[in-house]
């Protein structure tokens, strides 16, 4: 009996229904509502992560369990998450984007074991894994088993923290437990007014502690960019979400055994900016604006910052340097006068270990008259935050350099990766003030005595703050010693920097034989 092909084409039929059926997503109730609330479906997500077209798509045919408590007549392909791996400026991704329009995008068994497998490909293949975060928290009718669905997913963040950049996209609801995956990842971002992450609803939070909240007071994107640090970037629309997830990721290695991405910039390396020759005002207790410098020393002037809204006295985020990526922090003297506090000090600590665990250099500008006094601090913990900072600093392995554009005084300046604690290039201003503290306070300190008993104090604490600033409020007694490699012209600072750079870029320091240190956490 000849073949006609039929039994062929039956299975080739079968193929596009289940593959119709698993492209469904949820259905057409729950699709109208995403839509209605202004936000893209799973797959739409993924398409304008990705670049165009590479997208493969992993388990689309997967179901939940038949066993499932009372679910066992509807069991949608694919689940409530998509997975699967694709390109982002041509280099390889993985990827899960959950899906709200099934079953409130809830984690079963197998919508675990979807991102769990991606997760473990991504750390397998050496590959940065984005989650695109939008689920109403664990499936009810699976018990105890969802709940290890999470463990399993928690267990993977921590063994990829460091090895592969993890990036979170918060695009929707992300409560309870599941807040914690996103939270042990590299970066989180959120969109306003349809992001919201909390451990507990203001129905609970009304009951427990008879607050009333909303849901975007409680955990929206505004909140968490501006009062917990848990965001370190919030957008207007999930598309401008997903445009900033993939410049990030052009900052990114593929992993931590490679470097970060070069691009030949159009920008000179040699280029000056005589603007900054007047920025640093004369009075010492004047503002200036920090990210100005930061746009005149960079490629292009295109500086990313991260948490912009929360410990706003510092300032973190990407740039490029000759065309290398670099992580950028640095002191905001229009911010609490640029002073060290709990907050800044957590947040620029994390930033710090995030660039050395994938190979970015660090610059850092300093402009620190100290750390920040007063009671709430110190019963806050400011010594034991302000440790985090200094411990991150020493630990980091990787090309540090440094530019003291003005005060740098007592402890915050050991902090803020001076030579001491082995940064690599650093480099003074000639408005630099290098001291155990400002030249009043020193003054008024050491002379206190000899200034009750003068004729006329002001005139004499006027002449001793003069003394004072021209033997140690300087850059130059810094230099002598060593602990400044060179006092530079403002206008210099890019090409200096860019020349330091390069020749740290191969810098290779092992770390000691230990299992791991203990940052005071």
């Amino acid at each position: 009996m000849a073949d006609d092909g039929t039994e062929t084409q039956d299975k080739l039929e079968l193929l596009e229904e289940r593959r119709r059926e698993a492209l469904q997503g949820g259905d057409p109730p729950a699709v109208e509502r995403q839509r209605e609330r202004g936000k893209l479906l799973a797959r739409e997500r993924i398409e304008k992560l990705l670049d165009p077209g590479s997208f493969v798509e992993l388990d689309r045919y997967v179901r939940h369990r038949e066993t499932n408590f009372g679910m066992a007549e509807k069991r949608p392909r694919g689940d409530a998450v998509v997975t699967g791996y694709g390109t982002v400026l041509g280099r390889k991704m993985f990827v899960f984007s959950q899906d709200f329009t099934v079953f409130g995008g809830t984690l079963s068994e197998v919508f675990a074991e979807k991102i769990c497998k991606v997760m473990d490909l991504a750390l397998k293949y050496g590959c940065p894994v984005i989650g695109i975060n939008d689920s109403g928290g664990a499936r009810i009718q699976e018990g105890v088993v969802s709940l290890g669905g999470y463990a399993e997913i928690f267990w993977r963040n921590v063994q990829a923290s460091g090895v592969v950049p993890q990036i979170s996209l918060v695009m929707g609801p992300c409560a309870g437990g599941a807040v914690y995956s996103p939270a042990m990842t590299d970066l989180v971002l959120m969109v306003k007014e349809t992001s919201y992450m909390f451990i507990t609803g203001p129905e609970v939070v009304k009951t427990v502690t008879d607050e009333d909240v909303t849901f975007e007071e409680l955990g929206g994107a505004a909140t968490h960019a501006s009062k917990s640090g848990v965001a370190h970037v919030i957008t207007d629309t999930e598309e401008q979400c997903l445009e900033d997830a993939r410049y990030l990721l052009s900052f990114l290695p593929q992993n931590n055994a490679e470097p970060p991405p070069f691009f030949e910039p159009s920008d000179a390396r040699g280029r000056q900016a005589p603007e900054l020759d007047s920025i640093v005002p004369d009075n010492p207790n004047k503002p200036y604006q920090m990210r100005e410098v930061i746009d005149h020393v960079v490629d292009e002037g295109y500086f990313f910052e991260i948490h912009e809204l929360w410990a706003e006295n510092v300032i973190c985020g990407f740039a490029r340097l000759g065309g290398n990526p670099v992580g950028i922090v640095a002191n905001n003297p229009s911010s609490v006068a640029g002073t060290l506090d709990i907050d800044s000090s957590v947040k620029a600590a994390r930033f710090v270990r995030l660039c050395d665990a994938f190979n970015l250099p660090l610059v850092t500008l300093v402009d620190v008259p100290g750390f920040l006094p007063g009671t709430s601090q110190e019963w806050g913990g400011i010594i034991r935050h302000g440790a985090k900072l200094l411990y991150a600093y020493c630990e980091a392995t990787v090309p540090k350099l440094a530019v003291i554009t003005r005060k740098a005084y007592g402890g915050a300046y050991d902090v803020m990766s001076s030579k001491h604690i082995r940064s690599d290039f650093n480099f003074a201003w000639p408005t630099a003030e290098i001291a155990v503290m400002g030249p009043e306070g020193a003054v008024n300190i050491m002379f206190r005595r000899e200034l009750e008993a003068a004729e006329d104090p002001d005139a004499r604490r006027a002449e001793l703050i003069g003394e004072y600033t021209e033997q140690f409020a300087n850059p130059y007694v810094a230099s002598e010693r060593g602990y400044v490699d060179d006092v530079i012209e403002p206008r210099r600072t890019r090409p200096v920097l860019i020349d330091a750079l390069e020749t740290a870029l191969t810098k290779h320091e092992p770390r000691p034989p230990r299992k791991h240190g203990n940052i005071p956490l």
